[in-house]
């Protein structure tokens, strides 16, 4: 990289929501922008999270950009290698790598009011950027409890999103805390290998049979020879979790015969009735996350393994012990305890106009106007940012979506001309947010009686969207002017019918939010 390069756009991270950007940035006429990337590769969390039975509870054909079809994904949930190899595919056909900055960590993002950009500091040198797209995504900074004893734990100890691949298994004692979507695909894969597989488990999950087969050769030709059996396959996967939503949002009573599936699920695999009686989750099926696993209750039945139902609370030297006193002689732990989702660590790496950091500004809940923008934070826009997640459907149809809402906003830029920068309004973006939270109030992750990591600390869901992927495709197609504050530096000189004709937008201002998410709660469109 070089000394001071200074650059139109920059984009944090290299997964989906990165090369998304990018992609859609040269498709925009812009080629004057960098990726960085703290890795070596892309891939994101799908290069992180490599761990044995790793894949996507997403079916592959929604699983995946409208824009870059792959009709030869060879089963119908891909495992992370596919994804991954995508995921370079992608790259390679959109001419990304000479935008690519490997091992470029970024330390510190800072707004510099007087030249309206961002100067950014990472681990190989510093640039500057009229605009940041921030992509680091929610699931890329390993969460490990603190356990007291677990420094001076003797055995290995490894995040399901960091594996060991050196470390054999093979008879080995091994406890594993958590029972999230990695736990549940990492236990069935290691269970018939470690001697012994104890699994702490704090709150049981829901559990839904994975219909996974492989897609037959005669598939993979007819969607090669006629593209659109491709997209009308995942126009239909999308379409039917689309009608699903109202049951998450508004009629959660409405996903009791989901659980009895789900109890039938278990029963079949598991016969003894106190360990169902563990594994027998005691809130509403959705207020966590819905897993899919056909393997995982059958290998908790297997003789190798016991369910411990409580968290791991203390570990004296290769002793875990869990809080209603159980105790095992482990020689690893593997920790699939989540992720940093609303405290993301990048968000300490952000200072805005004000001199706080995105961390401080977010304190009492993240919060962001359509997703996208902060208020304070002028010309930063973040990928699949706060009450953006998916309960039910594909997240790539969330990214795409926020594509859209970026190329707009860049558009508006150029539209105003000069050296500007775009600040969301305040009042913008909490009238936004109290609309997302009054329509959070019906939903099954708010009503379903569990905790989750969909909560913050305070109790609150900054993490999902209460509605289907065509209301938020409507609700970012455009950026209104009206929610932002245009911020030119004093020699910038506009001119023209064009910049007047907007800057009377900035100055109208008014209902747009509440405009939109009234249009946005009609009838559904395609998304």
């Amino acid at each position: 990289m070089a000394e001071h390069e200074h650059v139109r756009v920059a984009v944090i991270g290299s997964g989906f929501g990165g090369l998304g950007a990018a992609v859609r940035l040269r498709r925009e006429g812009i080629t004057d922008f960098v990726v960085l990337e703290r890795a070596d590769s892309v891939g994101g969390t799908w290069r992180d999270n490599s761990y044995p039975g790793c894949a996507c509870d997403v079916p592959s054909h929604l699983y995946s950009f409208s824009f870059a079809p792959n009709p030869d994904w060879p089963r119908t949930f891909s495992g992370q290698e596919h994804i991954r190899a995508y995921l370079e595919h992608v790259t390679d056909v959109f001419g990304l790598r000479p935008h690519l900055r490997f091992d470029s960590e970024v330390k510190l993002m800072t707004w510099d009011a007087g030249n309206l950009r961002w100067e950014i500091e990472t681990a190989r040198g510093t640039l500057t950027a009229d605009v940041v797209v921030s992509a680091t995504g929610p699931l890329s900074d390993p969460k490990v409890p603190e356990i007291p004893g677990l420094a001076s734990f003797p055995g290995k100890v490894f995040h399901s999103a960091r594996w060991d691949h050196d470390y054999d298994l093979r008879g080995k004692r091994v406890a594993m805390v958590g029972t999230g979507a990695s736990a549940i695909q990492i236990v069935p894969a290691i269970q018939p290998q470690v001697g012994r597989l104890i699994l702490f488990q704090r709150t049981p999950p829901w559990v839904m049979p994975r219909v996974d087969r492989a897609i037959s050769g005669a598939e993979r030709r007819l969607h090669r020879a006629l593209p659109f059996t491709t997209q009308l396959r995942r126009g239909l996967l999308w379409g039917i979790r689309e009608l699903q939503v109202q049951a998450f949002t508004k009629h959660p009573d409405e996903l009791g015969l989901v659980e009895r599936l789900a109890k039938r699920n278990m029963a079949r695999a598991i016969k003894d009735p106190a360990l169902r009686a563990k594994l027998t989750p005691g809130y509403r099926i959705g207020c966590k996350r819905i897993l899919l696993s056909s393997t995982y209750y059958p290998a908790l039945a297997r003789p190798n393994v016991d369910v411990v139902a409580s968290g791991l609370s203390e570990i004296r030297g290769s002793t875990v012990v869990a809080a209603d006193g159980t105790e095992a002689e482990v020689d690893a732990i593997v920790f699939g305890t989540g992720f940093h989702v609303t405290d993301m660590p990048i968000a300490e790496r952000v200072v805005g106009a004000e001199g706080i950091t995105l961390a401080e500004s977010w304190k009492n809940g993240m919060q962001a106007l359509r997703g996208a923008a902060a208020a304070g934070f002028p010309n930063w826009m973040t990928i699949i940012g706060p009450n953006t997640g998916l309960g039910n459907s594909s997240m790539i149809l969330m990214i795409e979506s926020q594509l859209n809402y970026m190329a707009d906003y860049l558009r508006q830029r150029d539209v105003l001309g000069g050296r500007t920068a775009l600040d969301a309004r305040p009042a913008a973006v909490e009238g936004w947010n109290r609309e997302v939270q009054e329509r959070m109030k019906r939903t099954v992750w708010n009503t379903g009686g569990c905790t989750s990591w969909y909560l913050d600390a305070s109790g609150r869901n900054t993490t999902i969207w209460p509605g289907t992927t065509a209301e938020f495709r409507r609700a970012t197609r455009r950026v209104d002017l009206g929610e932002y504050e245009v911020i030119r530096k004093p020699d910038s000189k506009p001119a023209g019918t064009a910049v007047q004709k907007a800057d009377t937008a900035v100055q109208k201002g008014g209902n747009a939010v509440q405009k939109t998410v009234a249009a946005a709660q009609q009838s559904d469109g395609a998304a």
